[in-house]
């Protein structure tokens, strides 16, 4: 139930970190483990979504910079 998910421990903060270490693709086994059972898939999902933003509008700047 989505209702029991996103009663989960962590803070958006904390999901953020995960979230960003998921990005950058080096992880530990132990950490991931403990991130998949604590996680509240809501923060997750936003995380994400800011965390995306922030990458795409990163890329564009730096094109436009080098661009012009």
């Amino acid at each position: 139930d989505i209702r029991e998910l996103s009663q989960r421990k962590l803070n958006f903060f904390q999901t953020l970190k995960a979230v960003l270490w998921g990005f950058f693709g080096v992880r530990k086994r132990a950490g991931y483990e403990r991130d998949a059972q604590q996680l509240n898939p809501v923060h997750v999902i936003i995380a994400g979504l800011i965390a995306a933003v922030i990458f795409v509008l990163t890329l564009v700047t730096i094109v436009h910079f080098v661009v012009n």
